[in-house]
C-alpha cells in the first residue's frame, strides 16, 4: 500500500510516504528560527507556515519517493494532541486529498505514533513488527512525559503523565532563565556534556513517589530561586556548564528511576523510549545503563524519528488499516486535547 501522510501539530510541516512498512520519504521542514525570536511556538505564525508550506513539501515528498499522487492509497493525518490551528492545516488538507482521490483516510494520535517508532529502524527505514513485544514506553517531549504500559501491538494503558511542566518544557524554561535562546534543550545537552552534574543540587520531584506521574514545575522554581539568591552565576562558563549539567541530571535520574520501576512492575522484559527529548545524550545512556542492570531490553526511536515526523504517522496508520481498523471520516475535525488511554 502506497500511504501519504501529513503532520502538522506543532511547529514543524512534514510530509512521508510510506510503502508496505518501509519510508519512501520523509520531510520536515522546520519553524524553529522563525519562533526562536519569541521564545517559544506562536500558533498563529505556525499555522500561517504550515499553509506556505504544505504543498512545496507534499511536493517534495511525492518527488523523493518517486510515486505520482494517482498512485496514493491511502492519506493519513495527525488529528491531535496539538495546536489547534497548526493541526487544522494539516488535517484538512489531508482530508480534502483523500476526497479528491476517493481513498481512505485515517486521522492518527500523535503520541501513539511516537509510541511504536521505537520498532521502526534502518537504512532505508521501515518497520519491524515482527520484533515487537509487550513493553513499557516513556514518551517525552516539549508538552509531555508519558509513561506507557504497551500489552500488545494496538492494546496499551497510560500509567501516568506529568502533574505540570513536561520535561522539555523544564529544559526550555531553564534555559530562557539562563538567557538561552529557544529551544534550549539542545543546547543544555551540549554544554552539560562538559559539566559536573554534582555541582549542584537540585530537586527530583517524584523520584520516590510510588505512583508513575511526573512533576518538573518544583526544579523549574528551584533554579530561578538558586539564580536569584546566587548572583553572578551565569558570568562564569565553568558553572554555567555545571549548572546545565545538574538540571539535566535531575531530570534523567526522575525519567529513568520511574520507566524501570513501572517496568518491573508491570512484569515485562522490555523499555522503549521516544518522542523529541529521547535525542538527549544523558537519557539515552541513562536508560541503557538502568536497563542493562535490570536485564531489560531497550529500543530506543531513531534520533531522526524522535521530533515530530510524518513517517511515524504514516507507518502507524498503514498498519492500522493492515490490521483491520476502519478509516476516519472526512468530516472529522482535529482534536487538540485528544488523550491517550
Amino acid at each position: 500500500m502506497r500511504l501519504i501522510a501529513f503532520e502538522t501539530s506543532c511547529d514543524e510541516t512534514s510530509v512521508a510516504v510510506v510503502r508496505d512498512g518501509e519510508v519512501l520519504s520523509n520531510i520536515v521542514s522546520s519553524q524553529i528560527r522563525l519562533h526562536a525570536e519569541y521564545g517559544g511556538v506562536v500558533p498563529e505564525l505556525a499555522a500561517r507556515e504550515h499553509l506556505r508550506n504544505l504543498i512545496p513539501v507534499t511536493q517534495a515528498a511525492l518527488g523523493a519517493a518517486r510515486v505520482a499522487v494517482g498512485d496514493i492509497e491511502a492519506v493519513a493525518a495527525t488529528q491531535g494532541p496539538g495546536l489547534p490551528s497548526a493541526l487544522l492545516a494539516g488535517l484538512k488538507a489531508a482530508q480534502a486529498m483523500a476526497f479528491a482521490l476517493r481513498k481512505p483516510f485515517v486521522g492518527i494520535h500523535h503520541h501513539e505514533a511516537h509510541l511504536y517508532s521505537p520498532w521502526v529502524g534502518g537504512e532505508p527505514l521501515k518497520a519491524d513488527f515482527t520484533a515487537f513485544e509487550p513493553n513499557v514506553s516513556l514518551i517525552v517531549s516539549g508538552g509531555h512525559t508519558i509513561l506507557v504500559h504497551v500489552e500488545s501491538e494496538q492494546s496499551h494503558r497510560v500509567l501516568g503523565s506529568t502533574l505540570d511542566d513536561a520535561a522539555g518544557e523544564c529544559f526550555d524554561k531553564v534555559g530562557k532563565l539562563m538567557g538561552m535562546g529557544y529551544p534550549a534543550g539542545p543546547v543544555i545537552d551540549r554544554l552539560a556534556g562538559e559539566g559536573n552534574p554534582r555541582a549542584f543540587d537540585f530537586p527530583r520531584p517524584l523520584l520516590n513517589d510510588p505512583g508513575d506521574d511526573f512533576s518538573f514545575s518544583g526544579l523549574k522554581t528551584s533554579v530561578r530561586y538558586h539564580l536569584r539568591d546566587h548572583s553572578g552565576l551565569l558570568d562564569d562558563a565553568r558553572t554555567v556548564r555545571d549548572l546545565c549539567a545538574s538540571v539535566q541530571a535531575a531530570i534523567v535520574e526522575v525519567l529513568v528511576a520511574k520507566t524501570i520501576r513501572a517496568a518491573q512492575r508491570s512484569g515485562v522484559r522490555c523499555v522503549t523510549a521516544s518522542g523529541g527529548v529521547t535525542c538527549n545524550r544523558s537519557l539515552r545512556s541513562g536508560l541503557a545503563t538502568a536497563c542493562d542492570r535490570a536485564g531489560l531490553k531497550l529500543r530506543l526511536a531513531e534520533r531522526r524519528l524522535c521530533t515530530d515526523n510524518a513517517a511515524i504517522i504514516g507507518i502507524l496508520a498503514e498498519r492500522k488499516l493492515a490490521l483491520g481498523a476502519e478509516a476516519s471520516s472526512l468530516d472529522a475535525d482535529c482534536l487538540p486535547g485528544w488523550t491517550m488511554n
